[in-house]
């Protein structure tokens, strides 16, 4: 038997309601499930972000590896395809499967290792660009969520959005990220995107000095995931250089690039303003520094 986290709990009953204490209430016997399914070995202390539990086991062979336990809904249900699909290459390895309950086997990785721990923070944002550069090389497989259908329902969601802003220098900046997502929208890209690639999901490997981990995968364009590494420790005088810088490792066309951050910036205002709070400042000050150039 394991404990579950105190923090695991809190963040699944806030994000996920009673979906999330029905998972919480069955973690234990999940785990239990697949040690005995999978004939592991629990060797450590579990581990846990928001949405997932992450015990150290050891496989029959000896091989160690990661039991990730995680509510299966839109963003991690594309988990296993898309690593599935990279193979190791710049991403974790997935080495099998449940797909009801969405639970992974996955190669271990250092996880007292993380790219936000000690980096100097100009090299890690270098460092997650050529990540992206190898992760976006791969055609995204069938079936994943479509930036298409992400702009498409945001595009739709924006008036009754501004509606509810009431500072107008926030509500103007919002409808500006919304008419710049309105430009490209109709070429959304095919490339298989991360989406949440910050420091904190890079860890460091004995293959590799640096692994990307936890994708929400889409099919899109590439400009839409430069935003995590732009807000991840934020640094308002950063955004043009961490910007300039990204774009150039992955040979992206600034003008659309700047267009699909600005759709992260107006999903994330979006979010917390059907939530009834406030606007994020790193959000709108990320949409400031790009409008500056």
């Amino acid at each position: 038997m394991i404990d579950v986290p105190p923090g695991l709990v809190t963040t699944q009953i806030r994000f996920n309601k009673e979906a999330g204490r029905a998972f919480v209430a069955a973690l234990p016997g999940l785990t239990a499930a697949f040690v005995d399914r999978w004939d592991l070995r629990i060797t450590g202390t579990p581990l846990h972000g928001i949405g997932a539990l992450v015990v150290p086991v050891d496989r029959a062979d000896g091989t160690p590896a990661m039991l990730k336990l995680q509510l299966r809904d839109h963003e991690t249900e594309g988990e296993p395809v898309a690593l599935r699909r990279w193979d190791g290459d710049g991403a974790v390895r997935l080495l099998d499967h449940d797909e009801p309950t969405g639970t992974l086997l996955l190669e271990r990785l250092d996880s007292s290792r993380t790219l936000s721990h000690g980096a100097d923070p100009h090299e890690g944002v270098l460092v997650i660009a050529r990540l992206l550069a190898r992760l976006h090389v791969t055609p995204a497989p069938a079936g994943l969520r479509r930036l298409a259908d992400i702009a498409r329902g945001l595009l739709e969601r924006t008036p009754a959005a501004l509606e509810r802003v009431p500072d107008p220098e926030s509500r103007r900046l919002v409808a500006d990220c919304a008419a710049a997502v309105r430009e490209v929208a109709d070429e959304p890209g095919d490339r298989l995107l991360h989406w949440d690639l910050h420091a904190g999901n890079v860890l460091a490997a004995d293959r590799a000095p640096w692994l990307a981990i936890d994708p929400k995968p889409l099919v899109g364009d590439p400009g839409f995931d430069l935003w995590p590494a732009l807000a991840n420790t934020f640094r308002a005088d950063d955004v043009r250089w961490r910007f300039d810088a990204m774009t150039e490792v992955l040979g992206l066309d600034r003008a659309r690039t700047r267009a699909w951050t600005y759709g992260r910036v107006l999903q994330n205002c979006l979010w917390e303003t059907e939530e009834g709070r406030p606007l994020n400042d790193t959000d709108l000050e990320i949409a400031r520094r790009l409008r500056r150039r």
